[in-house]
């Protein structure tokens, strides 16, 4: 049976998914600025080796509701939502996968909810301890005022550069045309980014349209608004500091992907497995960037089979 795409109620919210197939139920969680598309490559190949496969539209994209509200975009929100989702779906656990903010969501369920989640894989964000301070005032003692998530605080503004031209900007996001995570002072994400005329191969014409289509159209603000949470994110997780995820677990992340080799991620790296007991592979991917499910499905999908088909 090919996937479907349908409407599902979860902790108050319209969850638009696609589903395919039957056996253990496999989540699928995107990040930022992603869809349940993101994940057209694994659907199927995780749906025939005899998974039911479930990839929602997250809280704020696509066609799940977005609440306007800020404050309704904390990490607990997010877990509440895929708990209350598989449960939604008729089901008591899931095996957990999640990529760039939806890899945060799948280790913060993994650690939240164990008794629902018993197995988690992560893409491309290692698994970060929680800090000494809010995530906002460690950059600011650091003397950083640049880094991308720092503009992304002020509601609206980086909500008006995207929706400028949906085109240059996802192009110049996916195409990775020398966006960094630190911007120039002044400067937007996007403005300065130059754009090829030849997309990477990894993406068609028509897989870029669809994602220019449906942001054209819902906008991005409640993606935006998981950032907004980030501080609020660190005080309401108070109870977790130096918690660690004891059942089996899995990362995999490009060779290329800034997030691994820059500012945060490397130090989370190379901490990430004194916090994960359980991890059964760290799979790194020679030629891959951040947005790995799509630039190398192949390998991708073997990592995660071989995880999940070993559990």
């Amino acid at each position: 049976m090919a996937a479907q795409t349908r409407m599902v109620k979860a902790n108050g919210l319209d969850m638009q998914i696609v589903e395919e197939g039957k056996g253990p139920l496999v989540l699928l969680c995107h990040g930022w600025p992603e869809l349940s598309y993101s994940w057209r490559h694994q659907i199927p190949a995780i749906a025939a080796a005899g998974y039911r496969v479930v990839a929602p539209d997250m809280r704020g994209y696509g066609g799940t509701t977005a609440p306007k509200e800020i404050s309704a975009y904390t990490i607990f929100d997010l877990v509440g939502d895929v708990v209350a989702l598989v449960h939604a779906l008729g089901e008591k656990q899931a095996i957990m996968v999640g990529h760039d903010w939806g890899a945060e969501v799948a280790w913060r369920a993994a650690m939240f909810r164990p008794d629902v989640f018993p197995a988690v894989a992560a893409l491309s964000v290692p698994l970060r301890n929680r800090g000494p301070a809010a995530p906002m005032e460690i950059l600011k003692q650091q003397g950083i005022s640049t880094f991308y998530w720092q503009y992304f605080q002020k509601p609206g503004v980086v909500e008006e550069e995207m929706a400028r031209d949906w085109s240059h900007t996802l192009r110049a996001i996916y195409y990775g045309t020398g966006l960094g995570l630190l911007l120039k002072p002044g400067r937007g994400m996007v403005e300065d980014a130059k754009v090829p005329d030849q997309a990477p191969a990894w993406i068609s014409e028509a897989e870029i349209q669809h994602y220019i289509e449906t942001f054209s159209r819902t906008g991005i603000a409640g993606g935006i608004n998981w950032y907004r949470n980030i501080d609020r994110n660190w005080e309401l997780s108070a109870p977790w500091q130096d918690a660690k995820i004891v059942q089996p677990s899995c990362f995999i992340a490009g060779a290329k992907d800034p997030v691994i080799t820059g500012l945060i991620g490397a130090k989370a790296l190379e901490q990430m497995e004194s916090l994960l007991p359980g991890l059964r592979s760290k799979v790194i991917i020679e030629g891959a960037g951040h947005w790995i499910q799509q630039e190398k499905p192949a390998e991708v999908n073997k990592a995660l089979l071989d995880f999940i088909k070993g559990l």
